[in-house]
């Protein structure tokens, strides 16, 4: 069975993305929406593998941060997008394909690098697309932990949640 990688690809092609292996150049950007649960808990994830800082995450709901040239907020609200320090950027499978090698985490999504499911995928990804806000409106935000806030509070045995 052929096994290829996702390809990386210039700007101008976002959301075609053909897939052949290349060097990738770290770190990867990857834009999320900060508004959407799935996305938030997914976040989290990559934060807490991310020790090898080869991933810079980026929340597009936040006015602050601009969308990339060539593309409009909506677009990147609609699709993942990620942009690697050489400027290719992918999106769609292969923004979540290369996010999750990117925190060590490729082997849970090696089927996405498998030619013969890759249209599988894709239209599995649209769908996901298609159905992601109405599950963010019946799919309750995780809570901001104390520790995410650097507020952590140690609790002693025995004495339930009383901070030190």
């Amino acid at each position: 069975m052929p096994v290829f990688q996702p390809q990386a690809q210039p700007q101008a092609n976002l959301m075609n993305s053909p897939t052949s292996a290349r060097t990738q150049a770290w770190p990867l950007t990857l834009y999320y929406d900060g508004q959407c649960p799935l996305c938030v808990r997914e976040i989290r994830l990559f934060k807490k593998r991310n020790q090898a800082a080869r991933l810079d995450l980026q929340d597009i709901s936040a006015a602050s941060t601009a969308p990339l040239p060539g593309t409009t907020r909506d677009q990147m609200m609609n699709c993942l997008h990620a942009r690697f320090a050489d400027g290719h950027v992918v999106s769609g499978i292969d923004a979540t394909y290369w996010s999750y090698h990117a925190v060590g985490l490729g082997w849970l999504v090696k089927p996405l690098g498998w030619r013969w499911t890759r249209p599988f995928w894709h239209w599995g990804y649209r769908q996901f697309c298609a159905l992601r806000p109405r599950l963010a409106r019946i799919i309750p935000m995780p809570a901001v932990s104390q520790c995410e806030a650097d507020q952590c509070q140690q609790r002693r045995p025995g004495r339930g949640s009383d901070p030190e």
